[in-house]
């Protein structure tokens, strides 16, 4: 849905262009229709259709209440209220004040004198939630979980009634917090906002620096249209199916090995096309004299290197678009699967979302750490050829690993062995950062906060990396 809704979007800017200037709106159906994103619209399209097809083929899921919660997602979340109740009342409404049931997940009341309040909210079969509070006496109430299939079908606003037996009035202070009555739809719009971002990031490099974008589309299309990148494209789709029906003998937490095994599969396979493109389009294009042909026109080194680095990333962006796609997939099926070969009640979808959206931070991770080595790995092929490339690549790979492993262990007690481990972690990247395969793996949660301090790390080493690769190149004779 969150796919559909972004190609929504992208259709009416593409027609907003098309009535300002046809000429715009050409250019920009060839520069999707030629670079790497012909691919993701493609998925795109494939998504809207499976999405409208849910409509029909799963009657079950209440698609109306899903689309009905998108909206509603700006009038919720936390929020005080404050009320002066009269003395010697009974059931005093509250007005102006009813947080939908549906929504309301968690609220604490407080008083400065004793008040009974009685609520709309359902506390259990034929019965509504009542409360006494008073000094130094609050209440707090939380919403418990209910599956779909059991949810009461509550509706509407609550009400809210306070009776005050004192001789004075009462400040009642009321804090609560409120939700969408679907979570999960939350995931829709940042769908669509990632999709509409891709194709504006794209675009807008092509537009901005259209020497450097023709390097990268280029680059792109040479590394998709090699043997190895659909073997690899065919190899990860195929293991990815085949870890669904593979017995890891976990007694029920298959789906945990999955996510580990998907995850490191998915980021090896593009780490390898990574390579591999950085070597034949940059070092076997300086070797062949064919890069001393790009720079005899108007094209300086930098634009020449900024190029084949973005087009290394055109089909590293395309794997973990539809291996991703596919491992989630795999994940929410798998929860059905392992629950229909231990003869269990068959999960929720929320449940299989909750599986499918804790994976992602892995593969942020996972990307961000091959982009890196896609740095890298561009670097060293200015001065060596693939073969060295490889093997450097590989053992930067495993350093980055290794090494603060070494550090921190018992080895690592050693002055020698501590300063080697360092001065190695100083100068190559510390790829254990990027390594959370085990936690999401247990369904621990990723802070946000952590996502953007590896964003960082990846922009910064990548930087350094291609200021490297660009100082190596520049004196270098090509002639």
């Amino acid at each position: 849905m969150g796919v559909a809704f972004g190609l929504a979007t992208l259709l009416v800017l593409y027609a907003v262009v098309w009535a300002v200037s046809r000429s715009w709106a050409e250019e920009i159906f060839a520069a999707v229709r030629e670079g790497i994103l012909a691919p993701v619209l493609y998925l795109a399209v494939a998504l809207t259709g499976f999405a409208l097809l849910g409509i029909v083929l799963v009657p079950a899921i209440p698609y109306r209440a899903l689309i009905a919660a998108v909206p509603r997602m700006a009038a919720v979340g936390p929020s005080d209220h404050e009320f002066v109740i009269p003395p010697a009342v009974v059931n005093y409404e509250l007005k102006d004040f009813g947080p939908r049931q549906l929504e309301l997940y968690r609220f604490n009341a407080e008083a400065d004198e004793t008040l009974s309040i009685s609520t709309t909210i359902s506390a259990g079969i034929g019965q509504s939630l009542g409360m006494k509070i008073g000094p130094g006496q609050g209440f707090n109430w939380a919403k418990p979980f209910v599956a779909e299939k059991d949810k009461a079908p509550v509706e509407g606003a609550t009400q809210w009634f306070v009776t005050n037996v004192n001789d004075k009035p009462a400040k009642l202070t009321i804090h609560t917090l409120t939700d969408i009555e679907f979570p999960e739809m939350r995931i829709v719009p940042a769908t669509a906002a990632a999709l509409v971002i891709l194709f504006g990031l794209y675009l807008g490099l092509r537009f901005a620096a259209p020497k450097v974008a023709a390097i990268a589309m280029t680059t792109a299309k040479e590394a998709m249209s090699q043997p190895l990148f659909y073997l690899v494209m065919g190899l990860g789709a195929f293991l990815l199916l085949s870890f669904i029906f593979i017995p890891y003998n976990t007694f029920g937490e298959d789906v945990k090995m999955l996510k580990d095994s998907g995850l490191t599969l998915i980021m090896i396979l593009a780490m390898i096309v990574a390579v591999w493109s950085a070597s034949v389009s940059v070092s076997e294009e300086v070797e062949g004299r064919t890069a001393l042909t790009v720079l005899s026109k108007p094209v300086h080194r930098r634009q020449f290197i900024l190029g084949k680095f973005l087009g290394v990333l055109g089909p590293v962006v395309v794997l973990f678009i539809v291996l991703g796609f596919l491992f989630l997939v795999t994940i929410s099926y798998k929860v059905v699967y392992d629950s229909r070969e231990v003869a269990k009640t068959e999960p929720t979808w929320q449940l299989c979302y909750l599986e499918l959206i804790a994976t992602l931070p892995g593969l942020v991770l996972a990307f961000l750490e091959t982009v890196v080595m896609a740095a890298i790995s561009v670097a060293i092929s200015t001065r060596l050829p693939m073969l060295a490339n490889l093997i450097v690549c590989a053992s930067i790979y495993v350093l980055g690993h290794l090494v603060p492993m070494l550090v921190n262990s018992s080895v690592g007690k050693f002055e020698i062995v501590r300063f080697v481990g360092q001065f190695i972690a100083t100068v190559l990247p510390v790829l254990d950062h990027f390594n959370i395969q085990a936690a999401v793996a247990a369904g621990a949660i990723v802070p946000t906060s952590y996502l953007w301090m590896a964003l960082l790390y990846c922009v910064v080493y990548s930087t350094i990396a291609m200021l490297l690769g660009l100082a190596m190149f520049e004196d270098r004779d090509l002639a």
